[in-house]
């Protein structure tokens, strides 16, 4: 296992809200090595004592876990701190090369743009020689030219199998519960097909808006943010092809077949089958919010609705509705599998053309909860054996309220050298590739940009794309209080 981290962009606020205090409850259960040190690497001019009091008031407002003091001081013991000017290679070689010979993990929590100077430092220091590795956070570049380019440029400095490509949806246990329930229960692989499936819908929704992210958010939007990772990836455990084994390069090569047999947008594809939109000034939680203003009269969405296709055996012809937005309703991440109507409708009430059809759900957040819709007449008068009514089968299990969160098992697998929850190279190129295809359709088709208020589930055009069993206010049907 190796015991020496290196953290690029340690006062980022994803270091700040998510790393270091995943690192400090892995310690705090004795996951780290005992000689677990950390450097953290920022252009801010601090000195460790600085940064050491930086951390220690951190600590002490986490919502998740409650670190004792005797556990914090020993974690900040474990952490010092350098300041170092990402673009200049042989800053970011200076201030690695006394840590080189012991087996690190450089850690890039730093902007897509800094990554190709930052390895060649990290290279020139020495912190690439094997068995060292490398940590990525997505987005891997903004298009498929450019995640080539820094796949192209960082794979000449080391090996593809000491790097690992963060997708933190991943290292959800909701998320790889996908893998468990589909592959390991004959019930659904039976039916896991376009003989029997009519539509997927994915839904990733936020409440946050765009609030501290605005430069990146600008040029990014939401296709590029969530789509291209966090939605991509849902969609390839949903619709991949049963590996020959859980072996890493097993499952991800599963996951390029996928996005390789994803339909490319034209012009027509993504008028019909796409919108985008934007939030403007409305309530969350019954307290206001402004309107996003993307600097320089970008055009850039907040939210995404598209519907694609994989033309492959198993999925043709079975719509995949695609939707992510901030300032939306809810907080949510729900993948919802609608099945075909019965063959022959038995039934007096109500007729087949108003039967709710079977629904398998998943939510993956804020609580995982997974739900089947089926028709029954026990739910219906003791007397009307032929009227059949919706029933909700509850099939959670208690998760717990301690369970880790996302960058915690991401770490403990990079430290220990396992890549299954983690992205391959031609995995990135393939989903850029796609992406790339929608961009290109909503600039040739000219598709516009709609207007939602914050609060509500994106523009009335999105309708279509969203779960079939959301209500009018937005609230999953079916869902307990």
């Amino acid at each position: 296992m190796h015991d020496t981290l290196l953290l690029f962009g340690a006062t980022g606020d994803l270091a700040q809200r998510y790393l270091f205090p995943s690192l400090l409850r892995l310690q705090g259960d004795g996951l780290l090595p005992e000689d677990f040190r950390v450097r953290a690497l920022a252009l801010s001019p601090h000195d460790t004592d600085k940064f050491r009091a930086i951390l220690r008031e951190r600590f002490a407002h986490l919502s998740h876990y409650t670190p004792t003091d005797e556990q914090i001081e020993q974690f900040l013991a474990r952490v010092d701190y350098r300041s170092v000017d990402m673009r200049t290679p042989e800053s970011v070689a200076e201030a690695v090369r006394d840590l080189v010979d012991r087996p690190c993990v450089s850690y890039l929590s730093i902007p897509p743009g800094l990554y190709i100077s930052t390895c060649e430092g990290l290279a020139l220091g020495g912190a690439f020689k094997a068995p060292n590795r490398l940590m990525l956070e997505k987005p891997i570049g903004h298009d498929l030219g450019s995640a080539r380019e820094i796949n192209a440029t960082i794979g000449g400095l080391i090996d593809e199998d000491r790097i690992f490509r963060i997708d933190h949806y991943l290292g959800k246990a909701a998320v790889q519960n996908l893998l468990a329930l589909r592959f390991g229960n004959t019930l659904l692989e039976a039916v896991w097909n376009r003989n029997y499936i009519d539509s997927v819908n994915i839904l990733v929704s936020e409440t946050e808006g765009v609030d501290g992210r605005n430069a990146y958010y600008a040029r990014s939007g939401a296709l590029r943010d969530m789509v291209q990772s966090h939605i991509l990836q849902l969609l390839c455990l949903v619709a991949m092809e049963p590996p020959a084994s859980l072996g890493a390069d097993r499952i991800r090569d599963e996951k390029v077949k996928v996005l390789r047999a994803m339909r490319p947008f034209s012009a027509t594809e993504a008028e019909r089958h796409s919108v985008r939109g934007r939030y403007i000034a409305g309530l969350i939680d019954g307290a206001p919010v402004q309107a996003y203003a993307p600097p320089d009269d970008s055009d850039v969405e907040t939210f995404v609705g598209v519907t694609a296709h994989i033309d492959n055996w198993r999925w043709a012809g079975v719509p995949f509705h695609l939707v992510t937005g901030k300032r939306m309703a809810e907080r949510s991440t729900v993948v919802t599998v609608t099945l075909k109507p019965v063959t022959h409708w038995l039934f007096e009430r109500p007729d087949g053309a108003h039967a709710a059809p079977n629904r398998l759900t998943f939510r993956l957040q804020p609580q995982e909860d997974i739900e089947l819709g089926l028709m029954s007449s026990l739910a219906g008068p003791e007397w009307g054996t032929l009227e059949l009514q919706p029933l909700e089968l509850e099939l959670s299990s208690e998760t717990g309220r301690n369970r880790r969160i996302a960058y915690e098992r991401l770490f403990l697998d990079a430290l220990h050298g396992s890549h299954a929850l983690f992205v391959r190279n031609d995995e990135v190129e393939a989903a850029w590739a796609w992406i790339d295809s929608v961009v290109a359709g909503w600039k040739s088709g000219d598709v516009p940009l709609e207007y939602y208020p914050a609060g509500t589930w994106g523009p009335r055009e999105a309708a279509g794309y969203l779960p079939a069993q959301f209500d009018a206010v937005g609230r999953p049907a079916g869902r307990r209080a």
